[in-house]
């Protein structure tokens, strides 16, 4: 590999590195924020993969985190609690509970199955319509996880999760999202796929088949939700069908889009801007100080996190990085502006 790729490598992880190193430093109540921001890398990531590599639009890969996080939720309760909690569930997920490494790997493989299954016939489908199957596929797992309750808590709140995601794991899991879909993007299968991004009809004349690489991309892309929705349930203790749901899906892609899908460091680099924003403004609709006391209605931080996104897309549509990948250049960059300064 060469020296360059390992850059583009080490930009985003280092990045994530410094943001878990600088929440160690700061209270219990502001560390939330940072592992907040740096589950959410992972989330977008995952959703990088499909969406940036193929081109295609897709609104299910929340769908992903959801199964995930129900699964490693559900599965490390412990049995006692799991009676009373969830009486009408399946005996296999009531009564038996596991270790949080297990529920890690659980919820991966039930993410990559959920979308290898989803994809088989989603994958066929281009443009208005995969967009509109994908939404398809977010409502029918909502509606799901909401109302069946041999699978779950129904509408109910899923409690007494363990908390393990601390800052050292959300960073590990983050990095480790980052490294695979790295890795990914510079196999065969990964530049055949962005072939098919940039001219399916030429990448099908040369022999490259759109169906299967889109496949293999979401059914990676499932996995990697499913990992990161793992490590968002850890972090938060419990879980309701809603917070997954159409907020998260609208922050995601948000995030992806400002950053610049195209690229894994806009993927990480609107994942983290985002979600200081979306953390911010949601401090500031209960009041905060700033100086001043600033007190927002109940709502602005989505009416301000979807405004953002239009303008990206109007104004900058490759998002804040262009659509390249972390070089020394951005260091270079900045440093002589500060220079300048």
């Amino acid at each position: 590999m060469k020296p360059s790729s390992l850059v583009q490598l080490a930009g985003p992880c280092a990045l994530v590195a410094l943001v878990g190193g600088v929440g160690s430093f700061t209270s219990i109540a502001t560390a939330i924020y940072f592992e907040t921001a740096i589950v959410s890398v992972a989330i977008v990531v995952a959703l990088y993969v499909f969406v940036g590599n193929s081109g295609v639009l897709s609104f299910g890969q929340i769908s992903f985190v959801a199964v995930g996080a129900y699964v490693a939720g559900i599965m490390t309760v412990p049995v006692g609690t799991k009676v009373g909690e969830l009486p009408t569930a399946f005996p296999l997920l009531r009564d038996h509970s596991v270790g949080n490494a297990t529920s890690f790997v659980l919820a991966t493989a039930i993410g990559a199955v959920y979308a290898l299954v989803a994809g088989v016939v989603l994958m066929r489908l281009s443009g208005l319509a995969a967009g509109i199957a994908t939404l398809a596929v977010l409502e029918i797992t909502n509606n799901v996880l909401t109302e069946w309750t041999r699978i779950g808590p129904g509408a109910g709140t899923l409690s007494s999760i363990t908390e393990t995601t601390g800052l050292l794991q959300a960073s590990v899991g983050a990095i480790v999202v980052i490294a695979i879909a790295f890795a990914y993007q510079h196999t065969r299968y990964g530049r055949q796929l962005r072939a098919t991004r940039e001219d399916p009809a030429a990448a099908q004349a040369v022999g490259i088949s759109v169906h299967r690489q889109r496949l293999w991309a979401f059914t990676l892309s499932g996995a990697l939700s499913g990992f990161a929705g793992a490590l968002y349930v850890h972090q938060i203790g419990t879980l309701t069908a809603n917070q997954l749901y159409l907020e998260q899906t609208l922050l995601s892609l948000a995030m992806l889009v400002v950053g610049g899908a195209a690229s894994l460091w806009g993927a990480v680099l609107g994942a983290l801007a985002i979600s200081g924003l979306d953390s911010f403004l949601g401090q500031a609709e209960s009041g905060i100080n700033v100086g001043f006391h600033l007190d927002l209605p109940t709502g602005t931080r989505l009416v301000a996190v979807g405004a953002i996104m239009a303008a990206t897309l109007v104004l900058r549509p490759s998002g804040l990085t262009g659509g390249r990948e972390f070089s020394l250049r951005w260091v270079v960059t900045l440093w002589r502006r500060r220079q300048v300064a």
